[in-house]
């Protein structure tokens, strides 16, 4: 299992520490820095001002939001990354959600299956530098009855096979995912509850495609917190995983609400969800059970966060993102550390 850095999202007052942090991954040998965006920062600006300030770590996008771009857009941005980073560039995507997608972008949060699928399809294709044409339900590629022809990238990305990563929580999205990716991106995952909620999906996709699960990146954004009063550092997490349980989306469609029902939480998660949309946002986090907290994130001193990212690679994760926390940069960085550390512990580095 190897270790990764996930930045979140730019732009929160900490830009400086961000970069302080990726460099500092970079030294310690993470394998790579994730950046994501939602309706603030972009993460393919923020990506390349890293890549520029590092050397060996790959950078990557957790995510590109689908409804944001065009897919050869997307195909451009990977390939102009690619070169511009040496060749360490990995491409992240999801449909992000209805709120954000019809609110924010004007694009309407339908068929998000079918959506992807096309999506993935044109970008590979314009990655491979053919010539783009494609004829499907969302996109048509030239557009019929114009001046359109059918156009070939002009930049050569580094490597010929941009790794290509899709953000998945539910059941059809994460075989899918399975099918048609080379890694997935996952939040609020359980080492307990992995075959239930996760991989069994990914590995039928893979079956589906004639693969094994070999080779394929399982890669879980996990937060850190290093320390020994293990019940405070819970609750230093309580106000996050009730945005996703309980405000995260609709009361109609949440996927990290799905998520935690599948994972035995069904009677809180309807709590959380329903404390939060009233406004209690405290009452919310106060609902949120001691055991998912711990079961989703590192708490602890280092043999103890050891302990659990054993568990993490016996569950089948080859790539343990962490978002250390932290109110300094000092804090974050020695986080940083703190991960290599035990990583090195539980004797699951490769």
């Amino acid at each position: 299992m190897k270790l990764g850095i996930n930045l979140g999202y730019w732009g929160a007052g900490m830009d400086a520490d961000n970069l302080a942090v990726a460099r500092e991954a970079d030294r310690l040998g993470y394998s790579v820095c994730w950046a994501a965006e939602a309706y603030g920062s972009d993460a393919p600006t923020v990506l390349a001002w890293v890549a520029a300030q590092t050397e060996r770590i790959d950078v990557g996008s957790a995510i590109f939001q689908i409804p944001a771009r065009t897919p050869a857009m997307t195909a451009m941005t990977a390939a102009t990354l690619d070169t511009l980073s040496g060749g360490r560039f990995r491409l992240g995507l999801g449909v992000s959600g209805p709120q954000v997608s019809e609110g924010w972008y004007g694009v309407r949060f339908d068929k998000p299956l079918a959506r992807t699928r096309e999506y993935v399809e044109i970008i590979r294709k314009a990655m491979s530098r053919e010539r783009l044409t494609h004829a499907g339900e969302h996109w048509t590629l030239p557009l019929p009855d114009g001046p359109g022809k059918p156009l070939k990238l002009t930049v050569h990305p580094v490597r010929e096979h941009v790794p290509l990563y899709i953000a998945a929580i539910g059941p059809k999205n994460l075989e899918q995912t399975g099918e048609i990716a080379d890694g997935a991106l996952l939040i609020f995952f359980a080492p307990e509850h992995a075959e239930e909620t996760t991989l069994g999906a990914l590995r039928a996709g893979r079956e589906k495609a004639g693969r094994t699960m070999e080779g394929f990146d399982v890669v879980p954004t996990v937060p850190l917190a290093v320390g020994d009063d293990i019940d405070a550092l819970a609750d230093t997490f309580r106000p996050y995983t009730a945005l996703y349980v309980g405000g995260m989306g609709s009361r109609k469609q949440n996927f990290y609400n799905r998520l935690a029902q599948r994972m035995g939480y069904e009677k809180e998660a309807a709590e959380i969800q329903e404390r939060y949309l009233s406004g209690d946002k405290e009452g919310a986090a106060a609902a949120v059970p001691r055991r998912l907290i711990d079961s989703t994130t590192l708490l602890g001193p280092v043999e103890r966060i050891a302990d659990r990212m054993r568990a993490y690679a016996e569950a089948g994760v080859t790539t343990l993102s962490l978002a250390p926390a932290g109110f300094t940069l000092e804090e974050r960085i020695a986080s940083l550390r703190a991960g290599v550390e035990a990583l090195e512990r539980s004797g699951t580095a490769s």
